[in-house]
């Protein structure tokens, strides 16, 4: 038997996305967001209502997407509660730190370990900001052995939509392109 929600935007899981941006004067700025994901090889996209961040996107023409953790848990849920607008030392209370990125003008939140660094490409109807991905950087701590990302060392959190909770990734269950093989 199953039970109908209605519509809601209940998939999982949902990852918690740091959105980077500069302010007119130059300084960084970063929100929660919950809504998006890769849309392509190389394309990724982020639904945001208005913000000072969906200011700084159109204002630049770029962002940064990091991924929320969880040893920085409390400080990206701070910067989605708190706006840029209100609290000029936003960065500053939340611990973040920033460079900015070599490919777009954006910066880099240094504590947060995997960014995507984005030009924008379009906005879809009003709210839906689709990005081209021009860099990927990620910090030595969550590279393994083999020198690529290692999904454990990274410790990526996701939002529960249903409970408001982050949830930590779990462990590898299977094989991608493998364990399929075996319907065949």
């Amino acid at each position: 038997m199953r039970k109908d929600f209605g519509e809601k935007p209940y998939l999982f899981p949902q990852p918690v996305l740091i959105i980077g941006t500069y302010n007119e004067d130059g300084s960084a700025n970063a929100m929660n967001a919950a809504w998006g994901g890769i849309a392509g090889a190389d394309e990724i996209i982020i639904d945001l209502s208005s913000h000072k961040t969906t200011d700084n996107i159109l204002l630049n023409k770029a962002f940064t997407v990091s991924v929320g953790d969880v040893e920085h848990l409390a400080a990206c849920d701070y910067v989605g509660l708190v706006s840029a607008k209100n609290e000029p030392r936003k960065m500053e209370k939340a611990g973040f730190t920033t460079t900015k990125s070599a490919f777009v003008n954006a910066p880099v939140i240094n504590e947060l370990p995997l960014t995507l660094e984005c030009e924008l490409v379009k906005v879809i109807d009003g709210c839906k900001y689709l990005g081209v991905i021009k860099n990927v950087s990620a910090d030595e701590c969550i590279l393994g052995e083999d020198g690529t990302i290692d999904p454990g060392k990274l410790r990526a959190i996701s939002f529960d939509p249903v409970h408001h909770a982050y949830l930590e990734l779990g462990e590898k269950v299977g094989s991608a392109f493998q364990d399929g093989a075996a319907l065949k």
